[in-house]
């Protein structure tokens, strides 16, 4: 799991065996003309099948129940339960659906809520099409994608030493940034000279450190404290 701007995702989903894999969406709007229009958008890429659009937190969790999406496309304002409570209540009872977040907000507090609720992905309401589609590609390919615009804020910042930050050794600091570009545990090893079960040792104790329970949410944990910067 690996995290990128949108300047460095170009992908196509495929399968283990280098075949390519159709990803089935879900689009959760209360517009219906926008819903109908994302639907029409993905459909332009054959490797994109929207199963379903709805308008409601509560009509995606009925859709899920019928059919799991691999890619749930949400829309940050929902009435009733917000994108951000729907966010959380699939990455509890459906973690293998990858919520791409959609919003017309670029404050990173927003940013930081939905990667603390689990989502795979932040894009922006600007985004075009490409991006919205190559987004999709991404998250389904485990990688959590933020918005150009926002990634490009997050380097240019400077952030000041958090007690968090400096509880971690340089050699878990190494590790975890290898963790935010999606080396798993075997390539770590390898790229840093380590037995596996050491690298299994300073990943759980970067959670540990960090207070988080997976590593996605300690990737989410490392941008928001600036502990890291964004692969470019």
């Amino acid at each position: 799991m690996g995290v990128w701007s949108m300047d460095d995702i170009t992908l196509t989903a495929t399968s283990s065996t280098g075949t390519r894999t159709t990803i089935t969406v879900l689009v959760v709007d209360d517009h219906a003309l926008v819903r109908e229009g994302t639907r029409e958008l993905l459909g332009q890429d054959p490797s994109l099948e929207v199963i379903d659009a709805v308008g409601s937190g509560e009509e995606a969790l009925e859709a899920v129940g019928v059919r799991t999406p691999m890619v749930a496309l949400v829309d940050v304002n929902l009435p009733e339960m917000s994108g951000l409570e729907l966010a959380r209540v699939l990455h509890g009872a459906h973690p293998q659906i990858h919520v791409l977040m959609l919003s017309a907000y670029d404050d990173y507090a927003y940013v930081a809520e939905a990667l603390d609720a689990g989502v795979s992905g932040y894009l922006l309401k600007t985004a075009t099409a490409k991006e919205l589609c190559d987004a999709v590609h991404a998250v389904a390919d485990g990688i959590v994608v933020l918005d150009r615009q926002i990634s490009q804020r997050l380097v240019r910042q400077r952030h000041s030493p958090t007690p968090s930050e400096g509880l971690l050794t340089p050699r878990e600091v190494g590790v975890l940034e290898l963790l935010v570009k999606g080396y798993s545990n075997r390539l770590i090893a390898t790229h840093m000279s380590l037995g596996i079960r050491t690298v299994e040792g300073y990943v759980s104790n970067i959670l540990s450190k960090l207070g988080a329970s997976s590593r996605t949410e300690a990737v989410a944990q490392a941008l928001r404290r600036g502990l890291v910067e964004v692969p470019r």
